[in-house]
Formats: structure tokens, C-alpha cells, sequence
């Protein structure tokens, strides 16, 4: 073993000691749970009573629909090849690159599921704050103030999307798969059985940019953050 190797699976384990036995790491899921979920709702109230009309409300949504995908695949990217487990925010990363190593998910109701997952995703709490306000002082209206909104909620659904690939599927979500309306669990599972590859995880068309981008700036994750958590023995992910 390489000696960078045994000081970051060192620091990986010292980052989960440090999430499981501060209270407020844990605390942290729960609170970007709730603030995403009930700032959606709010960003909701504020946009739905426009009208911008059936062809704007289509072209915004599938607009929204493909940055979506893209952008949080990109994040997805950046967080998989993270290894700053020294940093306040290391208990955090360290505990997300678990995901890697939990085939199976614990089955939930859906409205649960989508509460839970959208815990993992600190940014969006910004950019759904930013949002708020700027939507709240008319600042943006009409068709930009609906991408915003699709795009939030997305976010969150592209979780669930992710979710379903890690649990038994029903027939509905197996065909939404087959369209590639949502992530194809055959094609997620990509992911796990190569390299720095497929990231995306709302429907992941956007993967061939992605990969293209992911090949330029990373190694990727097989011989790097995966061999990080090799030696840890404790729990998993919280919601997981």
C-alpha cells in the first residue's frame, strides 16, 4: 500500500468518527432536508399563479429537464473524486462516497424518499434561496421563474431517479427507465462497474459531455476515493 493511500483511508476514517460522534453532521441532512423541501413549496406558491402559456410551460420544462441532468451529474462528478476529508465539510464527503459501497437502499414511501434524498444536495439550499428572492422581488418572472422552480424540484427528483436504481423496481418505474424519462438501472449500474463514467442520474443523456469533462480533470474514483473507505468498518450512510 502506497503511503498516500494509508493516509487517506487514515483520514477518511477519522472524518466518519468525526460524523458519527458530532451530532450536528447528521443534524445537517435533515436540516437541507427541510429547508430544500419547504422552500420548493415557497418558490412554488410564488411562480405557479403566472401564466406564460402550454408552449413557453413545455419549452422551459424540457429545458429545465436537460440542465437538470447535466448539472447534477456534474456535482455528482466533483463530489465522487472529493477526497478533502480533512476539512470541516470531510465528515460530510466521506460519508457520501459510502453510496458507492450500498448496492441496496432501504425501501421507503416515495414522498419519504423524496424528503430523504434531497438532504444530500447542500447547494441546492442556495440556489433555491437566491431563487426565492429573486422571484419574490419580481426580479425574474414568466418562463425563467418556472425554470427555476423545474429545475429545484428536479434536482430532488433526480435523487429519487438515482434511489430507484438501488432498490427492486416496479413495472412503472422499469418503463419510465426503458424511455430514459428517469435513470435505466442497467445503465446506472455502469457507474459502479467502470470508471470515472455515466455520472448523471435524472435520466443521464447528458453523460457523454460529462464523461468527456470527467476524463479531462479526473482519474477517477476505482483506484481513489473507493480504495479510501476499503478499511473503514463502521455504519453506512445515514438515509441509506
Amino acid at each position: 500500500m502506497s503511503d498516500l493511500l494509508a493516509t487517506k483511508q487514515r483520514q477518511f476514517n477519522e472524518a466518519m468518527e468525526r460524523y458519527e460522534k458530532i451530532p450536528g453532521y447528521k443534524l445537517i441532512g435533515r436540516f437541507v432536508s427541510f429547508t430544500n423541501v419547504s422552500l420548493q413549496i415557497f418558490l412554488a406558491i410564488l411562480v405557479v399563479p403566472q401564466s406564460i402559456g402550454l408552449l413557453s410551460q413545455v419549452l422551459t420544462f424540457g429545458l429545465a429537464y436537460v440542465l437538470t441532468d447535466f448539472v447534477n451529474g456534474l456535482v455528482h462528478m466533483y463530489m465522487d473524486n472529493n477526497d478533502d476529508y480533512d476539512s470541516y465539510a470531510g465528515p460530510l464527503i466521506a460519508s457520501f462516497h459510502l453510496h458507492h459501497r450500498t448496492p441496496r437502499y432501504k425501501e421507503n414511501p416515495l414522498h419519504i424518499v423524496y424528503y430523504n434524498e434531497s438532504g444530500s444536495k447542500l447547494w441546492l439550499v442556495f440556489f433555491l434561496a437566491v431563487s426565492v428572492v429573486a422571484v419574490a422581488k419580481g426580479i425574474v418572472t414568466g418562463a425563467a421563474a418556472y425554470g427555476l422552480l423545474y429545475f429545484s424540484v428536479l434536482s430532488s427528483v433526480a435523487e429519487v431517479s438515482h434511489y430507484f436504481c438501488h432498490t427492486p423496481q416496479n413495472k412503472l418505474v422499469k418503463f419510465l427507465g426503458n424511455l430514459r424519462i428517469l435513470l435505466n438501472i442497467r445503465y446506472h449500474a455502469q457507474h459502479h462497474l467502470k470508471d470515472n463514467y455515466s455520472y448523471a442520474f435524472l435520466n443521464g443523456l447528458s453523460d457523454p459531455l460529462i464523461n468527456r469533462i470527467a476524463r479531462k480533470f479526473y482519474a477517477g474514483y476505482k483506484n481513489t476515493t473507493d480504495l479510501h473507505y476499503a478499511r473503514y468498518e463502521g455504519p453506512g450512510t445515514e438515509n441509506r
